[in-house]
C-alpha cells in the first residue's frame, strides 16, 4: 500500500480541528451528549489518527497495520463505551472513516460496524 504524498499534512489537519461540536444537515450531529467529554473523545480520534500517521510514515504501510490501529483505537472507547450516545458513536465512526480516507483504507474489516452494533451486518 502506499502512503498518498501529503498524508501527514492531513493528518495534522485533522488533528487541529475541533471535534464533536455539534453539525447541521446535512451530517447532522447534536454535539456530544455530555460536553465534558467533549477532550477525552478528542484526545482518543487524534490518537488513532497519530498511530494512522505513525503507519503512514513507516517503511511499510499495509491495510493490515492499519486496521491493528483502529482495534486498537476502538479499545480505548471500552471504558465509556456504555454511557455512549448512539450520535456519538456514530460520529466516532465517521471520524475513523475521515481517517482511514487519509490514507484511502477501505475497509475496517469490519470493525466499525462490531464497535457501533456489536456486530457485523452481512
Amino acid at each position: 500500500m502506499k502512503t498518498p504524498e501529503n498524508a501527514a499534512e492531513k493528518f495534522d489537519v485533522f488533528i487541529a480541528k475541533k471535534k464533536f461540536d455539534a453539525q447541521p444537515y446535512p451530517n447532522y450531529y447534536p454535539g456530544l451528549a455530555d460536553e465534558k467529554m467533549q477532550p477525552i473523545f478528542t484526545e482518543k480520534i487524534n490518537q488513532i489518527a497519530l498511530d494512522f500517521k505513525e503507519v503512514a510514515l513507516s517503511n511499510n504501510p499495509t491495510d493490515k497495520k492499519y486496521q491493528e490501529k483502529i482495534a486498537v483505537g476502538l479499545a480505548r472507547f471500552s471504558e465509556i463505551y456504555l454511557e455512549t450516545d448512539s450520535e456519538d458513536l456514530d460520529r466516532i465512526c465517521s471520524y475513523i472513516e475521515e481517517i482511514m480516507d487519509i490514507v484511502a483504507l477501505e475497509s475496517s474489516d469490519g470493525q466499525l460496524s462490531s464497535f457501533r452494533y456489536g456486530f457485523e451486518p452481512k
